[in-house]
């Protein structure tokens, strides 16, 4: 792969260059998107259109659509020259970014229970989003992101890989709470209840997005904040949309439940 990264670009300043444009764009796109949510729901699960494409399988379309979030990384640390990954710092921003997407790669499609199809705009875009930001992230982490050897003690990295870990088991605890909602044989919705549920209607979606401020805080870059803010856009749509359906479609759903941070928002 280096043969091939050093045809798409002629210097390291080059690439680098190119990596911070990537950060910026997905920074306008992220700015670009919270308007689009102002008006349209993102099309998936109970906000399903036809007019979206056709429908694909929801493990299939989880499957393969964040399959590149964590080969695309695993093909540039094993086939491109990685002059970083022997820095702490860097492996264990490395190490973060990895769990989630094995997990959300190679573990979480495979424990879907039932799931609406995925309009195919929407897988489409998610396998794209899956690329570029793995390429992005990992590139710049494995090749030339720098901290200095104190960093791993530094208060912002400190609480960056908490806010992570803190994350990602919400975000996994919750998913386990919705993949359990109905027993064997019941169908129709259900209100979920347990964890951070009984403070928020998107707690899956919180944890997601604590995850990756998190992981900008301790990476300290504008690639890995460009992320956590695109991230945060997107769920905290999804987030709002499904508290707002769940206040319709139940009487009795509990009403100083928020819809993303617990008793403001």
């Amino acid at each position: 792969m280096d043969a091939v990264l050093s045809t798409l670009f002629y210097s390291e300043g080059a690439e680098i260059y190119t990596l911070d444009c990537m950060a910026y764009f997905m920074l306008f796109m992220a700015a670009c998107t919270s308007v689009t949510l102002l008006f349209v729901n993102v099309p998936y699960g109970r906000y399903t259109s036809s007019k979206y494409g056709f429908p694909v399988d929801a493990r299939v379309a989880w499957f393969v659509q964040e399959m590149p979030a964590f080969f695309v990384p695993l093909c540039l640390l094993l086939w491109t020259t990685t002059a970083n990954t022997s820095v702490l710092p860097n492996q264990m921003l490395i190490a973060m970014y990895f769990c989630h997407y094995f997990q959300r790669s190679l573990i979480y499609p495979f424990l879907i229970k039932g799931g609406k199809p995925t309009p195919f705009a929407s897988f489409a875009l998610a396998f794209v989003f899956c690329i570029y930001n793995g390429y992005m992230q990992i590139r710049y982490l494995s090749h030339y992101a720098e901290y200095p050897e104190y960093w791993v003690t530094h208060p912002c990295f400190l609480t960056g890989s908490v806010l992570w870990l803190v994350g990602w088991l919400m975000n996994v605890h919750s998913d386990h709470i919705l993949r359990n909602l109905r027993k064997p044989g019941e169908t129709g919705y259900k209100i979920p209840t347990g964890g951070m549920f009984e403070y928020v209607s998107g707690a899956n979606f919180l944890g997601e997005i604590t995850e990756w401020v998190g992981f900008a805080l301790a990476g300290h870059s504008i690639h890995s904040l460009a992320f956590a803010i695109f991230t945060t856009v997107v769920l905290s749509s999804r987030a709002v949309s499904h508290h707002k359906w769940y206040l319709t479609k139940f009487e009795n759903y509990p009403r100083s439940r928020k819809a993303l941070i617990p008793f403001l928002f």
